[in-house]
């Protein structure tokens, strides 16, 4: 190891060890996946055993305790090693919500079973088909009865359902019309997917461009224990927002690693590609899409830092947050349409992995946050501009 490296990036060995580990999952077994709808069973398996999903989980419940910043990094280079963070990526930004808001209690019960891989926190039910990002008038409502909640409404595109054992699900516990800010009486809860399937919670999946495993989820009179209220009645949408944050760094992240595996590919292929009797890199054509969309890429990256460096700090982030994962998409996205172009009509082939790694960087163009909302946030919150919506 590069001790030099090391100085210059303190996750060089986490990398590292990361890379080792996805050079086992190569584009064969991805493309597999892919055609069947498949989940990634053995790679989420291989990176819980290696304790990179418990990253985030403090030493005392078997995790490694680290920061966010790490988090970014060993999704940004699964996502620049060619594999897919998305199967997995919610168990890490979920986790800040139940890490600062959670009871001792909850965070003993569940925390070491996440850790270990015996439980998999993957689902975050927000998005609703009538609200969207509107999470405040959201329709899915919660009454207290004794000891336990009755949950009733629906959630689309729940990634992972079908493949999670828990949920940290949003929903009003008391009406928007009762409430002075329309952001207070949304409450969260943890959700054991498992104790109620089928018994008031029903998954559909949503077949989509990329295999991403969406679903709809749709509650009928469920049943939550009290117990499982995170923190404090009617102040959820403070909580989610920790998680939003640190969801848009991650994702962030992952397209950053994107950008850099499509601009890989590109590089090497311009080079070995001979054409008229010249390597096509050689054509500004060619050189000059691929030399921009490095750039984007190192300039998101600068942003992302910085957010990821005041998370970890404490420090408010949501400019940051907000910014990155809007120049990281951008950039994924001008990386992949290099990539597309440079290798013509290879660039469609399964075998080469630039058409599913380009439909999958493509979804982050719209979630979890569209760019014209990152706009919005900017306009409003940062230069303090009329409310635009």
């Amino acid at each position: 190891m590069d001790h030099a490296l090391i100085a210059a990036d303190p996750h060089a060995e986490i990398r590292e060890e990361v890379r080792k580990l996805c050079a086992r999952f190569p584009g064969e077994y991805w493309r597999e996946l892919d055609a069947r709808r498949g989940y990634p069973t053995e790679f989420v398996r291989a990176l819980t055993e290696a304790g990179f999903l418990g990253a985030l989980i403090p030493e005392e419940f078997g995790g490694s305790g680290l920061g966010l910043s790490a988090a970014a990094a060993i999704l940004e280079e699964v996502q620049a090693q060619g594999c897919n963070g998305a199967a997995c990526h919610a168990q890490m930004y979920i986790m800040g919500t139940i890490l600062r808001h959670g009871s001792p209690e909850q965070k003993a019960k569940y925390l070491p079973g996440i850790a270990s891989g015996e439980l998999r926190l993957q689902a975050f039910g927000v998005t609703e088909p009538t609200s969207g990002t509107d999470t405040t008038a959201l329709r899915t409502t919660a009454r207290r009865e004794g000891d336990k909640w009755i949950v009733n409404g629906q959630k689309i595109w729940t990634s992972r359902a079908e493949h999670s054992d828990l949920m940290l699900l949003l929903a009003r516990t008391t009406p928007r019309d009762q409430v002075a800010k329309k952001t207070d009486g949304l409450s969260t809860f943890i959700v054991d997917m498992r104790a109620v399937l089928g018994k008031g919670l029903t998954i559909r999946p949503i077949r989509t461009m990329m295999n991403h495993n969406s679903c709809e989820v749709f509650f009928d009179n469920m049943e939550v224990p009290a117990e499982n209220l995170v923190g404090v009645e009617g102040k959820g949408f403070r909580y989610i927002l920790d998680g939003m944050n640190a969801e848009r760094l991650l994702i962030a992240a992952e397209c950053i690693g994107d950008a850099k595996w499509f601009t890989q590919k590109s590089v090497a292929y311009a080079k070995e590609r001979v054409l008229f009797g010249r390597p096509i890199g050689q054509n500004q054509g060619v050189q000059f899409p691929i030399a921009r969309a490095y750039a984007q890429m190192r300039a998101a990256e600068a942003i992302v830092q910085r957010g990821l460096e005041k998370f970890d700090a404490g420090i408010p982030c949501g400019e940051e947050a907000n910014m990155g994962k809007m120049l990281a998409a951008e950039a994924s996205w001008a990386a992949g349409e290099a990539c597309v172009q440079t290798h013509g009509g290879f660039g469609f082939a399964e075998e080469y992995d630039i058409e599913r790694k380009f439909r999958e960087t493509r979804l982050y163009q719209v979630a979890p946050i569209s760019t014209n909302l990152v706009l919005s946030f900017l306009g409003e919150h940062v230069l303090g501009m009329p409310r635009s919506y």
